[in-house]
């Protein structure tokens, strides 16, 4: 069965986005035998979840590497600690139900214009789908830019701590130059 790797975007995000696009175009033109998956992921944590225990359960026996920016690198990182696949978490949620709980309210994509309502109750989804502390930190690769405006990177970098991690000065929320690293993602990744 043919490698896959998972994408997992982040919140208000779509499995458009630059990043996902370039490790598909990567892939496509240096690895076509990996197979990528991009899901769009579901507006509400336990829907997420249930998503992705479903993409897992589809892909069955085979070889499968996550990569999650993020709301999707806590994904990842949840997938990987669960299931004890590898990851690689970019500008990744650590704690994604404080982020929730300052978001609750009418929410609007705005890449796809669709609308939906975060409830209190998705912010407890979220804190009981947490992961307390990394039981397997070397199946992951924290990748973090200080110039973080969304997200701040120390709690990553305390979190991940025991983890591979590569940090670089500047950036932003978007990882620039992500690119750089497809290569040594799939290295990592084992595919």
């Amino acid at each position: 069965m043919s490698p896959t790797l998972i994408y997992l975007h982040g919140f208000n995000s779509t499995p458009n986005s630059v990043k996902a696009l370039q490790m598909t175009d990567y892939l496509a033109k240096e690895l076509p035998d990996i197979q990528i998956c991009v899901p769009k992921l579901p507006n509400t944590p336990a829907a997420t979840w249930q998503m992705l225990q479903q993409t897992l359960a589809d892909l069955g026996d085979r070889p499968i590497g996550l990569v999650g920016s993020s709301m999707g690198g806590f994904w990842a990182m949840k997938v990987a600690e669960t299931y004890g696949h590898r990851a690689v978490v970019v500008n990744p949620a650590v704690y994604p139900h404080f982020l929730l709980q300052q978001l609750l309210g009418l929410q609007r994509n705005p890449y796809t214009g669709e609308e939906y309502v975060l409830e209190p109750a998705h912010v407890d989804e979220l804190q009981a789908l947490g992961v307390p502390a990394l039981q397997h930190p070397d199946r992951i690769w924290l990748l973090q830019q200080q110039g973080d405006e969304v997200l701040d990177y120390r709690h990553a970098l305390q979190f991940y701590h025991f983890a591979r991690t590569t940090v670089e000065q500047g950036g932003n929320h978007a990882f620039t130059g992500f690119e750089r690293y497809c290569a040594q993602i799939v290295r990592f990744l084992q595919l």
